[in-house]
């Protein structure tokens, strides 16, 4: 049995998500992610205003009247959501935390996918693969995904491959343990990005729309993130918080880094440091955005303080365009 508070919260995001998905989301998602291409529907007699290069000759001839061959969008696709659930996502200094930014970001993406009839799964991770939720279609299905980002996880003690064990191939359950043995040696509050795209790469055999959401505080991530996006279609989605560029000027302050745990007194009055503050959160997501783009691949930047709508409907627009280009 869920929390009540947690059964409270995935009826939030539900009726809040259902709303702009039934609206805007589901229609733009519709139009960017396309299936993996034509299959055939049937033979039907031709009728004027068809092209005569759908024309079936062999029914054409075997019938006596003209025939054409009907194909339709092969539509079904497979969206896996990577949700960063690493300590650094805890941070918020508005109505949110970043991590409750990605939560209501992955309802909108999994409800969208599950409105167009898409398979959608899960993989939480922060020092390596958390908790993963095999790709399945389905309100229902789509609800749980909800559920696990709100929960963060909770049950991983138990262990992720008891408990999915009967869905993963024997090979994958012991790439796996071996997997959470040497992250489990490491510190808990580090991030590796490189580590669930593997996992991905391991339990994904075919072609995959896979939503990358993190903070990006993380190194060394970048030609395991190149290699995934050669075989997937990879969006990065960076959530980020207005403090990260900005402090009010209070005084005296003591910072930790919530992925080392390594504390910083700064004078937020001062000019050097709110200047440095901000150079560094631009100059952070400069180089980023340069790198994705060198390899083709698209980044969305969130502020967890906003909404998580607009930006995600800007991309789904920018997208459409370019690939009617």
């Amino acid at each position: 049995m869920l929390p009540a508070e947690v059964a409270q919260a995935v009826k939030r995001i539900q009726f809040v998500t259902g709303r702009h998905v039934s609206d805007v989301m589901a229609g733009a998602y519709l139009s960017v992610f396309k299936g993996r291409g034509m299959e055939f529907d049937e033979v039907r007699p031709y009728v004027p205003g068809d092209d005569v290069r759908s024309i079936d000759w062999n029914v054409t001839a075997r019938t006596g009247e003209p025939h054409v061959k009907r194909f339709v969008e092969e539509r079904e696709l497979t969206v896996m959501l990577l949700v960063d659930v690493s300590a650094s996502q805890d941070f918020g200094s508005g109505r949110r935390s970043k991590l409750e930014a990605a939560v209501e970001l992955s309802a909108l993406l999994a409800m969208s996918a599950v409105e167009n009839g898409d398979k959608v799964g899960l993989l939480l991770f922060h020092g390596g693969a958390d908790r993963y939720i095999p790709p399945r279609k389905g309100g229902k299905h789509g609800l749980r995904i909800v559920r696990e980002v709100l929960v963060r996880g909770q049950g991983i003690a138990e262990g992720p491959v008891a408990r999915s064990a009967f869905e993963m191939p024997a090979f994958v359950r012991r790439w796996w343990k071996k997997l959470q043995d040497k992250t489990r040696a490491q510190p808990r509050r580090a991030t590796s990005i490189a580590a669930a795209l593997e996992f991905c790469r391991q339990v994904l055999p075919r072609r995959a729309v896979l939503f990358l959401i993190s903070d990006f505080l993380d190194d060394g991530y970048l030609q395991v993130l190149r290699h995934a996006n050669r075989k997937h279609d990879v969006v990065a989605a960076l959530i980020t918080d207005p403090r990260e560029a900005e402090m009010p000027p209070t005084g005296l302050v003591t910072l930790e880094d919530a992925e080392s745990g390594r504390t910083r007194l700064v004078d937020t009055r001062s000019d050097t440091f709110r200047r440095e503050l901000a150079k560094g959160a631009s100059t952070r997501q400069d180089v980023l955005k340069d790198q994705l783009r060198a390899t083709g691949m698209d980044l969305i930047v969130f502020d967890a303080s906003t909404s998580m709508v607009d930006p995600l409907l800007r991309f789904f627009r920018e997208r459409e365009r370019r690939l009617r280009r």
